[in-house]
């Protein structure tokens, strides 16, 4: 299983599965990242948090834990 923590940047990848419950859930989801959702990741901070991603369109910025929830391929 690889998630979106793991994606190499300039890397585009699918959403398999969003794991997790309640509101982190709801926010990733209210992002627009939802299963088979294509996600570019565009940069990634020094330090790891956050990771910039387009997603529909849209650059959207995650926190680290949770693309750690998205399982993508």
């Amino acid at each position: 299983m690889q998630t979106l923590k793991e994606a190499k940047v300039g890397q585009t990848v699918k959403i398999v599965k969003l794991h997790g419950e309640g509101a982190t859930k709801r926010r990733i989801m209210d992002m627009g990242m939802t299963k088979g959702i294509d996600v570019t990741i565009r940069k990634v901070a020094p330090l790891g948090d956050p990771i910039e991603v387009t997603v529909r369109g849209y650059e959207l910025s995650i926190r680290k834990a949770d693309a750690q929830m998205i399982e993508v391929k």
